[in-house]
């Protein structure tokens, strides 16, 4: 990551699906995830998304798919969804090799500053795979608390993954944005 300039955000197009498919897989499905810490590789194989789904994010009304580029190329990507009095986050992925060196931290910063400045909510909302401890504990030191509620995973729906375990689902976390 050039630290001089740091990162640009712009929202994402058409055109950016293909180079957004192939950054959300390597963050978290298959070997090249394994270079970072954010993969589920150990708890899910299959495919992470799809063109489809990532057009359809960025083509819904009140939804944001946000590019990140750093020297360039496309580093990181993140969704956010204006939910009424809360924002929602997700898809949320950094390059592999650049997991750990604060990229991460400004694309929530980022994403944290429009959801507040632009849409005026007070609040995001993110869902957490519940196994993911490691994962939610990052979230919790940029400021996020378990909520305890839960939702089910969408076992038997291969569009998000075929899990190795039977005992994932969903926690909802949550943050006030001052």
């Amino acid at each position: 990551m050039d630290t001089a300039a740091g990162p640009g955000f712009r929202p994402a197009t058409a055109h950016d699906v293909p180079a957004l498919v192939e950054l959300i897989e390597s963050a978290y499905r298959g070997e090249a995830s394994r270079a970072g810490w954010t993969t589920e590789a150990d708890i899910l194989q299959g495919q992470r998304t799809d063109p489809e789904g990532v057009l359809a994010v960025i083509e819904r009304a009140d939804s944001r798919l946000v590019v990140v580029e750093s020297g360039g190329r496309l580093v990181g990507c993140c969704q956010l969804e204006h939910r009424g009095d809360h924002a929602y986050f997700g898809m949320f992925a950094v390059r592999p090799t650049l997991q750990g060196a604060g990229l991460g931290k400004a694309v929530m910063a980022e994403a944290e500053r429009f959801a507040r400045d632009e849409w005026g909510v007070a609040e995001m909302h993110m869902t957490v795979i519940s196994v993911r401890q490691d994962l939610i504990a990052w979230y919790e030191r940029r400021g996020y608390t378990r909520t305890g509620q839960t939702s089910a995973f969408p076992y038997g729906d291969e569009r998000f993954g075929q899990p190795t375990r039977d005992d994932l689902e969903f926690e909802l976390l949550t943050k006030k944005l001052g």
